[in-house]
């Protein structure tokens, strides 16, 4: 009788031992559903478990679904995949191919955000490098419990997307881009800052609103100070900014030449029909333009027009604006002229 329970004992061991080789030969052994090959695996937003197998043996990636679905039902944990562009080693096992997908940092791209963007143009950028809906983007950019965490006021983040060069997850999602751009305008404007913006009587709004004028009236960090001394000694006598980029932005689309009848655009945003700054800001400033509102040159300069050479010819006078003005019309003798003075 104890002959036979050992011999029972053995078999069960056997077949213990067995079905324990071949679920470890099934899980770690190299290449049994793997190719002997590097491929490439992309790993879309809201793309679920199986979207993402049929996607491995559709690009070469698994011989069969079956082995990669039974290992996720093994080990449920490796369901959770993020979004990404992933590039696969030859000869994984099926374990480690899960494994890789579940663990694995996702690619970085470099990102280049240039100065005096709106957030239409950023939502363009952000589209093209990363696999973010333009239109969700500028969706989350309204996100109020985006803007309330983020101590913001307005009715969306223009304004607040600092420029620059960041690396962003490929798959990062439209809040995720949103929040880190606004993080990285709250990393920038310090304490110091705030107290600068407070003592000049201006408020965080209308700080960002007036330096994304500045960043739109000029490219050239050298004389962005003096444009922002312009804008802000015309708001102490109380005169119109007669700002054309707010005219630009009122009438919508892409940027084009002003001419005069555009300056009747009825919108809030018309700096020549309306006195003090618009509601809001017209783009995303960078830090040189932020910092020329904060610390303007000293001048009694009232207004500006451009040299036709990239540059501005200041004046303090109607009289000294209207040489300036003779100046820049003669080197555009052989166009219509834009409106492009204060």
């Amino acid at each position: 009788m104890a002959s036979k329970k050992n011999s029972s004992r053995k078999q069960l061991t056997g077949v213990v031992a067995i079905l324990l080789t071949t679920m470890t030969c099934f899980l770690f052994l190299p290449g049994l559903n793997t190719v002997p090959r590097t491929t490439l695996l992309t790993v879309h937003n809201k793309m679920g478990t199986r979207a993402i197998v049929d996607e491995l043996y559709h690009n070469g990636s698994i011989n069969s679904k079956w082995q990669t679905l039974l290992t996720i039902s093994i080990i449920p944990r490796l369901h959770h995949i993020k979004p990404g562009r992933y590039t696969i080693p030859p000869r994984m096992s099926n374990f480690m191919l899960m494994y890789y997908l579940h663990s694995h940092r996702q690619d970085e791209v470099r990102v280049t955000l240039p100065e005096g963007l709106d957030l239409r143009k950023v939502a363009r950028i952000l589209s093209k490098n990363l696999d973010i809906d333009s239109t969700e983007f500028i969706t989350a950019t309204s996100n109020r419990n985006i803007l309330i965490k983020h101590g913001i006021t307005a009715k969306n983040a223009e304004g607040y997307l600092l420029p620059g060069t960041y690396d962003f997850a490929w798959g990062s999602t439209p809040e995720e881009a949103t929040g880190f751009l606004i993080g990285r305008f709250r990393h920038f404007y310090t304490d110091s800052l705030k107290s600068i913006t407070a003592k000049k009587g201006l408020s965080e709004t209308e700080l960002v609103t007036l330096a994304s004028i500045v960043e739109a009236e000029t490219p050239l960090n050298q004389e962005k100070n003096m444009v922002a001394s312009v804008y802000l000694n015309r708001l102490k006598k109380k005169m119109r900014l007669q700002a054309d980029p707010t005219v630009q932005y009122a009438l919508g689309g892409e940027a084009r030449r002003l001419y005069y009848k555009d300056l009747a655009a009825d919108s809030p945003y018309n700096t020549y029909r309306h006195s003090g700054l618009p509601p809001g800001p017209i783009c995303n400033p960078g830090a040189a333009s932020i910092l020329a509102v904060l610390k303007p040159a000293e001048s009694n300069f009232l207004y500006f027009v451009a040299t036709g050479k990239g540059g501005h010819y200041f004046a303090e006078s109607l009289t000294e604006h209207h040489t300036n003005i003779k100046k820049y019309k003669l080197t555009q003798r052989d166009t219509q002229p834009l409106i492009d003075s204060k």
